[in-house]
């Protein structure tokens, strides 16, 4: 399997087979990372780190320059500055970013308009319905990869197979600004010789299972009796991994999608041991995220927290809702009681509320009067200021003080067309 730092690369050479295939998984290359350098090619061929200029905050994303020094998402930008001290650290623009997803998702629906965006930089195609118009899928995906980089000047990688799983498999080996196609006929095979952690869905701890067992690529997952599967993963995952080893995926690209979480986490620059304070920060985040369900015209039948303490801890905690809501005094009011929960010892480096468990607003049953009437006038009021003035322009007087969450990034950015 290729790493994440771009080794172990494998192409398909000009003409490849693509026999039985009609699903594309594109990918783009270190997207956060190549729009730094678009937007400073002094940058070209360093390595950088994606985030916020303290050595506290998270790294977002990295360059493969970086990657190759064990730089990776999610950890501290202290610890990336002495796996890689000479990185450039390049803040974050999510704003630029969505603009850029925009033109890469307008691009696939060029080509079809069947795209699963997966997130704010993947997205699967069906091409099966454009083979007359553009092609073969191998033909089709030349097309977008060239396509996007005349109007991005990005490059992306694109995996073409005859199932979803297959083809997102195939785009994570040809990275980066590689196209790798598996003919159906060939499934099997391409599939024996991946590491069990190529699977989708099968995380480190399930992997530490497996090899425990003596199972450590596909090939020995199909030499694996189903029940002793069942046993060491579960019945609903063993059931998973026995069919995607066999390249068995019933998965339809799915134009329409439905948030399955909406969240909002930030680290702080120095660790925080004042609950008033923290219990204000979450009130802040929990608005950000009431105000992202209300643009996606979504409620949250349950809301959770993360918490990380300050020996990199990481704590959580979830309350379902009498009532699915948007309403942000209901999130903070249950964030913060969940909060209220949490035996802590030690100051706090990184605080999150999450709203899970979504449905459309007003899907519930109505009642005959709204007890959240006046925090619902509080909300249309924030929207409309954030609106026309920006974020930081209103916000509650339990909120004021200082700012702690500017460089804070939504925890599931995902294609801006959706919401």
């Amino acid at each position: 399997m290729g790493r994440g730092d771009g080794s172990g690369r494998i192409v398909s050479p000009a003409g490849a087979d693509d026999t039985g295939t009609r699903v594309l998984h594109v990918d783009m290359d270190a997207f956060y990372a190549a729009v730094a350098v678009l937007d400073d090619p002094a940058l070209t061929g360093k390595p950088l780190i994606i985030g916020a200029r303290d050595a506290r905050s998270v790294v977002s994303s990295a360059s493969y320059e970086a990657r190759r020094f064990g730089v990776r998402a999610a950890m501290p930008v202290g610890q990336a500055l002495r796996l890689c001290p000479q990185a450039t650290v390049v803040a974050p623009d999510f704003r630029r970013y969505v603009e850029l997803s925009r033109q890469v998702m307008d691009v696939f629906r060029e080509i079809t308009p069947l795209v699963e965006p997966l997130s704010i930089d993947e997205a699967f195609l069906d091409v099966s319905g454009a083979r007359r118009l553009w092609g073969s899928p191998g033909q089709i995906a030349l097309l977008v990869r060239e396509r996007v980089r005349e109007r991005t000047r990005l490059t992306c990688s694109v995996g073409v197979a005859a199932t979803k799983h297959v083809a997102k498999i195939a785009s994570t080996l040809a990275k980066p600004d590689g196209l790798l196609i598996v003919a159906e006929p060939d499934t099997a095979a391409f599939l024996a010789a991946r590491p069990v952690s190529a699977l989708w869905g099968v995380g480190p701890k399930s992997v530490e299972r497996l090899e425990s067992r003596g199972i450590r690529t596909v090939a020995d997952i199909l030499d694996t009796p189903r029940p002793v599967l069942d046993r060491v993963l579960g019945a609903a995952m063993g059931d998973r991994v026995w069919h995607l080893a066999r390249g068995l995926d019933a998965r339809e690209v799915v134009t329409e999608h439905i948030e399955k979480s909406i969240g909002h986490e930030e680290t702080f620059h120095d660790d925080i041991d004042d609950p008033v304070v923290l219990r204000t920060e979450l009130r802040r985040l929990a608005d950000r995220v009431a105000a992202r369900l209300r643009e996606a015209g979504l409620a949250a039948a349950t809301v959770s927290i993360k918490v990380r303490t300050a020996d990199f801890r990481t704590l959580t905690r979830a309350q379902t809702l009498a009532e699915a809501t948007d309403v942000g005094q209901r999130i903070g009011m249950a964030a913060i009681e969940l909060f209220d929960r949490v035996e802590r010892t030690l100051p706090v480096r990184l605080i999150g509320v999450r709203a899970e468990k979504l449905q459309p607003s007003g899907a519930g049953a109505l009642a005959l009067w709204d007890e959240d009437e006046s925090w619902r006038r509080v909300d249309a009021a924030l929207d409309g200021a954030h609106e026309r003035f920006g974020t930081a322009a209103v916000t509650r007087a339990s909120a004021l003080g200082p700012r702690r969450d500017l460089g804070a990034l939504p925890t599931n950015p995902r294609d801006p067309r959706r919401t």
